[in-house]
C-alpha cells in the first residue's frame, strides 16, 4: 500500500513533527573568531556561535550554559565577502548553524590545519594530526564560561568522519555523534569502490582543494557551491582586522599534499606508504579506530540511496559495528549531502530536510536529556522509491535474506528462476569506450553539480551483456544489497566488473536502480572482521589476497551490489547487466587490453543474483 503520508508507519512521532514542536528561544548572534594554537604551535581558526535569547539581543543569555557542536571543515568556516556584495558566507555550515542555535546550541566551527584561515600544512586526507587537534578544541570548548561541558559532533562528508575521529579520541566531553554522508573506509566507500579508483573523482577533488587552500579565485567559480563572485576569500579572524595572519597561513598551504599525487599510492587497502610503514588508506579511515570509540558515545549514521559509490554501506557498517553503543541508522532518497531527492517519482527536485529534524531529536537526547521517544522508535529508517514511503527496521538488512530472491542467467539472455543443467556460458567482448554519462551517483561527491539522476539510462545496458527477466505479475519490494554469484572467464589476468540493475517497465522505459562493481584481481572474499562489520561479501583489497585471473579459466565472482529500497511495477521486467569499463568515471582495466569475459549460465558454472524481494509475483 502506498500511504498518502510517507512517514505514516515509520515513526511514532515523525521528525519533522517533533521538530515542529520544539521551541525555538534563540538568535544567532554574529561569531567570535579567534586562532587557537595546537601542542604544536599551529594556530587553526575557528568561529564560536553562542545562542542569544530572543529577548537580549544585546548580550549573551546570561548565566546560561549550552552543549556545543563542533564541525571541522576543510572547505572554509566562512567566506570573506566582499564590501557591497551578498550571499551566505558560512555555506558550508549554515544549515547547522540556522538549525542549532536557536534551538540551544552552542556551534564551533573549525578551518582544520592547513585550510581556510588556520596555520599550517596538510601532509595526508585526514590527516591523523587533524584527530589530535580535534581533541585539544574540545578541551578548550568545555572551559568555556558559556559551556556545559557536553559536545556533540556532527557534518556532512569530510566533517562526517570527522566527528568518527574526534569520538575516538575517548574525550569524556564527547556524548553524541552524527556522521551524515560520510564514510567509514575511505578506500571503498570513496575512491577505490570495488578496488578501482575512481579517476575523476581523484582530480576533481584535487582541483577544488587547490582552489580552497591556495585561495584561487580565478578555479573556485568552477564549483557551483562556491560560485558567488562576491566571495573573497577565506574569512580573517577578529585578531587579524587587515589579514596579514591569514596571508601568512595561505602561504603555509603551498605546501599541501596533492590529492592526484597522493590517493594513487593506496592502490591496495592498508598497503602503507613507501616512506611511512604506519601509515595506509586505514590510518584516514575511521573504521581502524571503530574500538576506541566509547561504548557509552551515541551514534546516528546517515546516508542517501544516491550518496556516491558507497557512503551508504559506510553508514550500515559503522551501524553494524558498533553494536555496544546506543546507536540509530537512516537512508534516504538522497545523493551526497542530500541536496536533491533523487527518486524519479519525487514531488520537489531539492530533497526535504527530514535528517536535519532527525539529528536534532538525536542530540536533544543524548546531549540535552530531553524527553524526545527516541527510545520507542525502531533503530533504522530508510525510504523506498516509487512506494515513497519511509519504513522502519529493526535490523539490517530489514528483511531475512534466507528470503531472497534467486534468478539464474541463462544464455539465452533471459533472467529466470530456474538454472540451466548443460555448463553454457555467454561472450562478452569488454568496450572501453562504454560509459554511465554525466547525471550518476559519482558527479556530487565531485563537487560537480546533478540534479537529475541518470536521465540517459534509456538505452545504455543494450550494449552490455544484459539478462532480462519477464514481466513481473505483481509489484515487490526490494530493501537491501543484491549478491550477484558469477563465474567468469577473462581472456586477460586482470579485468573489472561492473554490474547494473535496471527496471524496465511496462512501456519500455529503462529505469537505474543501482550497481556493483569490482576488479577481478580482488574477487577473493573473506569473513569480515570485528572492526569492520558487514552483512554483505567482504574482501581485504590487500597486496597478499590479490590473484590475477587464470586466462580462460572460469572463476566464482561474488560482488554486492550497493543497497537500494525500490519498489518494482507490476508488469516491469528486471534486468541485469555486466559490462567491463566506466569510462566516464573509472580507468581501463587492464590499461589498452579490453578482455573478453565470458559468463558461465549453466551446470556447475551457472551464474545467479540474489535479489531482496518480497510480494513478488511469479518471474518466468
Amino acid at each position: 500500500m502506498i500511504h498518502e503520508n510517507p512517514q505514516e508507519s515509520a515513526w511514532r512521532v515523525k521528525p519533522d513533527d517533533y521538530a515542529a514542536r520544539r521551541p525555538v528561544e534563540y538568535t544567532i548572534p554574529e561569531p567570535q573568531s579567534r586562532y587557537l594554537p595546537m601542542r604544536d604551535g599551529c594556530r587553526l581558526a575557528i568561529d564560536v556561535y553562542v545562542p542569544l535569547r530572543a529577548s537580549n539581543e544585546a548580550g549573551s543569555a546570561g548565566a546560561e550554559r549550552f552543549p556545543a557542536i563542533v564541525l571541522f571543515t576543510p572547505y572554509y568556516r566562512r567566506f570573506k565577502i566582499r564590501p557591497g556584495g551578498s550571499g551566505e558566507n558560512a555555506p558550508n555550515i549554515a544549515k547547522f548553524r540556522d538549525y542549532f542555535v536557536p534551538r540551544g546550541y552552542a556551534v564551533v566551527v573549525i578551518d582544520v590545519r592547513g585550510t581556510g584561515a588556520s596555520f599550517g600544512t596538510r601532509d595526508s586526507f585526514r590527516s591523523p594530526r587533524e584527530r589530535d587537534d580535534s581533541r585539544e578544541v574540545v578541551d578548550w570548548i568545555v572551559d568555556q564560561p558559556w559551556a556545559s561541558g557536553v559536545v556533540g559532533a556532527t557534518g556532512i562528508s569530510y566533517l562526517g568522519a570527522a566527528s568518527d575521529f574526534l569520538a575516538s579520541t575517548g574525550h569524556p566531553a564527547v556524548r553524541a555523534i552524527a556522521p551524515l554522508f560520510s564514510v567509514w573506509d575511505t578506500y571503498t566507500d570513496n575512491y577505490y569502490p570495488g578496488g578501482i579508483l575512481l579517476k575523476a573523482l581523484t582530480q576533481s577533488y584535487d582541483d577544488l582543494m587547490v582552489a580552497l587552500d591556495h585561495d584561487r579565485r580565478d578555479m573556485l567559480h568552477r564549483f557551483v557551491y562556491y560560485a558567488n563572485p562576491d566571495f573573497e576569500g577565506p574569512r580573517p579572524v577578529d585578531e587579524d582586522p587587515d589579514g596579514e595572519l591569514l596571508r601568512q597561513a595561505i602561504h603555509e598551504h603551498l605546501g599541501n599534499f596533492r590529492q592526484t599525487e597522493f590517493m594513487p599510492e593506496f592502490r591496495f587497502r592498508e598497503d602503507p606508504l613507501p616512506y611511512d610503514a604506519s601509515f595506509s588508506s586505514a590510518t584516514f579511515s575511521p573504521y581502524s579506530l571503530a574500538a576506541q570509540i566509547p561504548a557509552d558515545v551515541a551514534v546516528l549514521s546517515v546516508s542517501g540511496w544516491m550518496d556516491g559509490a558507497g557512503y551508504m554501506n559506510g553508514a550500515i557498517s559503522r551501524f553494524l559495528t558498533l553494536r555496544d553503543n546506543p546507536r540509530h541508522l537512516m537512508l534516504g532518497p538522497w545523493d551526497h549531502g542530500a541536496r536533491i531527492d533523487v527518486s524519479p517519482w519525487r514531488k520537489t527536485t531539492m530533497a526535504e530536510p527530514t535528517w536535519l529534524a532527525e539529528v536534532l531529536r538525536f542530540f536533544d537526547h543524548y546531549l540535552l536529556g530531553y524527553a524526545t521517544g527516541l527510545e520507542n522508535e525502531a533503530p533504522i529508517h530508510y525510504y523506498a522509491m516509487h512506494a515513497e514511503e519511509w519504513r522502519g527496521a529493526d535490523q539490517w538488512p530489514p528483511y531475512d535474506a534466507r528470503q531472497d530472491t534467486e534468478l539464474f542467467l541463462r544464455d539465452d539472455a533471459r533472467l529466470a528462476d530456474g538454472s540451466q543443467r548443460e555448463p553454457s556460458h555467454k561472450a562478452y567482448q569488454v568496450d572501453f569506450s562504454i560509459g554511465t554519462g554525466s547525471g550518476t551517483r559519482y558527479e556530487r561527491i565531485a563537487a560537480i553539480n546533478s540534479t537529475d539522476y541518470y536521465p540517459d539510462w534509456q538505452g545504455r545496458t543494450d550494449a552490455m551483456c544484459s539478462f532480462t527477466s519477464a514481466s513481473l505479475q505483481a509489484p515487490l519490494d526490494f530493501a537491501g544489497h543484491a549478491i550477484a554469484d558469477l563465474w567468469v572467464s577473462s581472456s586477460e589476468p586482470d579485468g573489472a566488473l561492473f554490474v547494473y540493475l535496471t527496471e524496465i517497465e511496462a512501456d519500455g522505459a529503462q529505469r537505474y536502480v543501482t550497481e556493483g562493481l569490482l576488479r577481478l584481481l580482488h574477487r577473493r572474499v573473506t569473513p569480515c572482521p570485528d572492526h569492520y562489520r558487514t552483512t554483505w561479501p567482504f574482501r581485504t583489497f590487500s597486496k597478499e589476497h590479490a590473484a590475477p585471473m587464470p586466462p580462460g579459466v572460469f572463476e566464482p565472482v561474488r560482488l554486492a551490489l550497493l543497497p537500494t529500497a525500490w519498489r518494482f511495477a507490476a508488469g516491469s521486467r528486471i534486468r541485469v547487466s555486466i559490462a567491463g569499463a566506466d569510462k566516464d568515471h573509472c580507468g581501463q582495466v587492464p590499461h589498452g587490453r579490453p578482455p573478453l569475459l565470458k559468463i558461465g549460465t549453466g551446470g556447475q558454472i551457472g551464474s545467479r543474483i540474489a535479489l531482496p524481494l518480497h510480494q513478488i509475483g511469479n518471474i518466468g
